[in-house]
């Protein structure tokens, strides 16, 4: 079969493609045939940051058909599944023709959903989960009307996990409003379904935020912190929280601490990979609801353009995904 594989860290050159013989799925574990493989920020941060140790095959997310099964898996050949975390901590990622992954990181992918989709969930989906439920008392899947009557501010709305934020927040019944940095990607917020775009090179957007939500919102979904956490302790409501996913920049975050403690305000910090199995078990369970219920969509039409690659050119898929292609960049197995 063909697979990519690096065994050092760098730039995308280290990936390669191979012929290799497949493995068989040992006791959980499940061999998925890929269609399609979904490439993440975390994966070129990965591949470029440590020696894997091993021979390494790239990517978190997938989406295909089960190949073959181990003893106890709970799957059966031929079941549509989605895939997630194929590569934390192991080597078979899903930039490969067959995966052997885990039973607990594949869930059924339902007939009208495509495979597309099935790939685009993963990191993006479930990160955007955990962050719609970080203040939260115990973790709970998603479901509709489990957030209304509260308003959620999505910054970067046009981003994988923007988009998933504002898809799973709207139709769990949040209000939303997204910070974007242009018109263009102010279409794809709303394409997304975001109930209010803001455009924070183009106007105010602490002043339009408090116009827009005078009680103030109940939970920022925040992509860059250090830019960001003056306007978030403007416009966040008393106890309201910030839920981060990511950062732009290596720079230390620095805020006044006063207007935080006089709202009560709460940091939430996340990490998909090493969230709680209760956190991972909720965020799976949200999202497979959502898929079901044809909730989550990818395309530009949703919000969230598309730009392939084939498998031997998964090298230029890390590195549009590094150089920061809007959307979600999909490599075909």
């Amino acid at each position: 079969m063909r697979a990519i594989v690096c065994d050092r860290a760098g730039g995308p050159e280290v990936l390669r493609l191979v012929e290799t013989d497949p493995r068989e799925p040992g006791p959980g574990e499940v061999r998925v045939r890929v269609h399609v493989s979904g490439v993440n920020p975390t994966d070129w941060k990965s591949r470029s940051g440590t020696d894997p140790g091993w021979q390494q095959v790239p990517d978190q997310d997938g989406a295909g058909v089960v190949d073959a099964v181990g003893e106890g898996s709970g799957f059966a050949p031929g079941e549509r599944v989605w895939v997630w975390e194929a590569a934390y901590r192991r080597p078979d990622g899903t930039a490969q023709e067959l995966a052997v992954v885990p039973a607990d990181r594949v869930v059924p992918l339902p007939h009208a959903a495509s495979f597309d989709l099935g790939a685009a969930l993963g990191v993006p989906a479930l990160t955007a989960h955990l962050a719609l439920r970080s203040a939260d008392p115990a973790p709970l899947p998603l479901a509709p009307g489990a957030l209304t009557g509260r308003t959620v501010l999505v910054a970067g709305g046009a981003g994988a996990v923007g988009h998933a934020t504002i898809e799973l927040a709207a139709w769990a019944g949040a209000r939303v409003i997204s910070t974007v940095s242009s018109a263009a990607k102010a279409a794809l917020a709303r394409a997304a379904g975001a109930h209010e775009v803001v455009d924070y090179r183009a106007e105010d957007a602490t002043a339009r935020i408090s116009d827009l939500a005078p009680d103030g919102v109940d939970l920022v979904v925040e992509v860059n912190p250090v830019a960001n956490a003056g306007l978030d302790a403007e416009v966040l409501a008393p106890h309201g929280s910030i839920a981060v996913y990511a950062t732009d920049t290596p720079d230390p975050l620095s805020f006044p601490v006063r207007p935080f403690m006089t709202k009560n305000l709460r940091w939430r910090f996340l990490l998909l990979y090493t969230a709680s199995t209760a956190e991972k078990d909720a965020a799976v369970a949200g999202v497979r609801a959502a898929v079901a219920a044809g909730a989550l969509r990818v395309g530009e039409e949703a919000g969230l353009p598309l730009t392939r690659f084939p498998l031997e050119r998964t090298a230029d898929a890390h590195a549009a995904v590094e150089g920061g292609t809007v959307g979600k960049v999909l490599v075909d197995v």
